[in-house]
């Protein structure tokens, strides 16, 4: 077991500090995949295993708890000598709180009161570190290719993938340390990695605009790290231990409806909050979209965001049945309908990924806030399918956009044409997130019917996931039916498709997107239904009579699913069928009572003093009424609202 922990958190760091001196091209492109798939094999394995418990006593002859609380102290110094080459006093100043908490816990607050078994790992631990090194490893190597023309596109000297690839590796063995570890001072280190590797990714073109996004996404994860640091101190004090494990149970144990002694439990939501990029703190991730796009992806499919969430759902049960749990909920629900909002009016391809994310992220928080198993078994569906499908779009938009030169979605028309793989891929994708019977969709309906059927749930809640819901299918239809629209599905297209290694990774996602959602039964009986009640097990917390997806986990299940499956495929057969049967000349120029004109190959019209005026055919996407710049501002403020009542309340 210890051999197989070693390659998911500690063969990362040591493959970085590899990659990072290694300039061969083809020596980085044997090394990158290799240390992939130990990483993924060592992940699968650990999850077939199942949960387990593993002792560290020492690193390299030394104490391992000093270690830990050593680069605890050394990464907050070099985040604050970051601080002051960017000039930054607002990320100098929540650093240096952050070492001056840590100092005061490490040598001023009472010791442990058991020794603290280093790596505690359930249900929920596995399905992350499953997701982590099989979705994060994919989207690794989609980056080899990837990353080859954007720095031919950059006109670069000398390349930069060393550093990438290594920063890449550091990411994912920290966010594996993260999931599995029992100790939150250690969680702290791999979480404060976390956000040095996004800063540095964030940034790693070094224009302007990406040095701006970077440092916001610094300073308000540096925010999300404070609130870490402040509830250790509370954590510490009031109940003598900083082991995960140990904390749940005397808190569960407890009758703590709504006592001060919350309020640690309320900064680790603020923690989540920013690392999800929940709103008020959207932006840096909407900014993280000028990174290179296997960065996008990574960010928001295997590794930062899903720390939030994984945060909330391990805490989840220290503040069930507490009005703190509902105002969580409530704040969750709104971040997903605000967020499906802003998504409409984006024509912007990874704008829409981004909001859609974040939204996602919103109904994960929602679920942790109804705090029953039923919805916590339907966060959890929504963490897996999501990962997936998610980081496969993500890529497929960066491929676009190096074919095309754009990565609007109107700009997308015709696709097939061009890259007719990818553009089978992408709207396979796109279905995976709005269309029955898959995974996406069957964890959304499991949300809505656990939220409607839990006793706390206010009518809010349940009116936000409906609207929500709603404004989803709209931009993920709009999107597909540019995608779908093109004229010459007839010939044969253009050889347009990208380099091997990115369609090995886009092809790996896309199956996996289908195949998880064709046995979704089968996943949600071994992984789903046995990580929630592990959690509830342990802590001896009652399971409602109610399981979302019941009639999902036995023989009828697999039999409705197929016939869905079946009746999608005929669907989409016979459209296909009549789409290649239409012949060329079917395809006519839009009418403009009789003023139809032609200009160097482009169509329009004649407009007024007889001047030529291109057509442009495009989707509305009413930025009058829900444009970033009309409604941000309001669901900010709205947002800040929430969070003063959950922090403030029980100062």
């Amino acid at each position: 077991m210890s051999t197989l922990v070693f390659c998911c958190v500690a063969l990362p760091f040591i493959m970085a500090l590899v990659l990072y001196f290694t300039q061969s091209s083809s020596a980085r492109k044997l090394i990158v995949p290799a240390a992939v798939t130990v990483m993924a094999v060592a992940a699968v394995i650990l999850g077939a295993n199942g949960a387990f418990r593993l002792e560290i006593d020492t690193i390299l002859g030394l104490s391992a708890d000093s270690v830990f609380s050593v680069l605890d102290l050394l990464l907050l110094v070099y985040i604050l000598g970051i601080g002051w080459k960017l000039g930054s006093r607002l990320i100098m100043g929540m650093t240096l709180l952050q070492l001056i908490g840590l100092l005061y816990l490490k040598f001023v607050l009472p010791g442990h009161e058991v020794p603290i078994t280093a790596f505690v790992a359930d249900g929920l631990s596995l399905i992350m570190v499953i997701i982590i090194s099989v979705v994060g490893g994919l989207i690794t190597i989609y980056g080899m290719g990837y990353m080859d023309l954007h720095e031919e596109h950059l006109h670069l000297r000398v390349s930069r993938q060393p550093r990438f690839f290594a920063i890449i590796f550091c990411f994912l063995g920290a966010m594996n340390g993260l999931v599995l570890c029992n100790n939150l001072s250690w969680m702290f280190l791999f979480w404060e990695i976390t956000t040095l590797c996004s800063f540095m990714l964030i940034g790693h073109d070094q224009t302007d605009e990406a040095k701006a996004n970077a440092q916001r996404a610094l300073w308000m994860n540096v925010l999300g790290g404070l609130a870490f640091v402040s509830a250790m101190l509370f954590i510490q004090k009031s109940l003598g231990t900083l082991s995960t494990e140990l904390v749940l149970q005397k808190m569960t144990s407890m009758d703590v409806k709504n006592t001060a002694i919350l309020l640690p439990f309320a900064f680790f939501c603020l923690a989540a909050f920013t690392k999800s990029a929940q709103v008020p703190f959207e932006s840096w991730l909407c900014g993280a979209m000028v990174a290179p796009t296997p960065v996008s992806a990574l960010l928001h499919s295997a590794t930062m965001v899903k720390a939030g969430t994984y945060l909330l759902l391990r805490m989840a049960p220290a503040f069930a049945g507490t009005t703190m749990s509902t105002i969580v909920a409530l704040f969750g629900a709104f971040t997903f309908v605000a967020t499906c909002i802003l998504a409409v009016s984006q024509s912007n391809a990874k704008k829409v990924l981004a909001y859609s994310t974040i939204a996602n992220l919103g109904l994960i928080i929602a679920c942790v806030g109804i705090n029953t198993a039923a919805s916590m078994m339907a966060a959890t569906t929504i963490i897996i399918y999501h990962s997936v499908s998610k980081g496969l779009l993500f890529m497929c938009v960066g491929a676009i956009e190096q074919r095309i030169g754009s990565r609007d979605i109107e700009d997308m028309r015709g696709l097939y044409g061009i890259m007719p793989r990818t553009a089978i891929i992408t709207v396979i994708g796109i279905f995976t997130m709005m269309l029955p019977p898959f995974g996406m969709l069957i964890g959304k309906w499991m949300a809505i019917e656990a939220i409607a059927r839990a006793t706390q749930a206010m009518t809010p809640i349940v009116f936000f996931v409906a609207l929500g819901s709603a404004f989803t299918v709209l931009f993920w239809a709009r999107w597909a039916g540019v995608l779908v629209s093109s004229s010459k599905m007839h010939e044969h297209a253009a050889h347009g498709n990208p380099k091997p290694s990115v369609m090995f990774a886009l092809r790996s996602l896309c199956g996996l997107a289908v195949v998880f959602s064709f046995i979704s039964p089968l996943v949600l009986k071994t992984f789903v239904e046995p990580s929630v009640s592990g959690v509830y097990a342990r802590f001896n917390l009652q399971i409602e009579g109610f399981i979302p997806g019941a009639n999902l986990t036995g023989a009828e299940g697999y039999v409705w699913i197929y016939l869905l499956f079946l009746l999608l495929g005929l669907g989409v057969w016979f459209a296909w069928r009549e789409a290649r049967r239409t012949p060329e000349s079917a395809h006519a120029q839009p009418y403009f009572s009789g003023l139809a004109a032609e200009k160097n190959g482009v169509v329009g019209f004649k407009g007024p003093m007889n001047a030529f005026e291109p057509v442009r055919v495009a989707n509305f996407y009413l930025c009058q009424y829900f444009g970033e710049s009309k409604i941000t501002r309001a669901i900010d403020m709205i947002s800040i609202a929430f969070l003063v009542v959950l922090v403030g309340g029980l100062l």
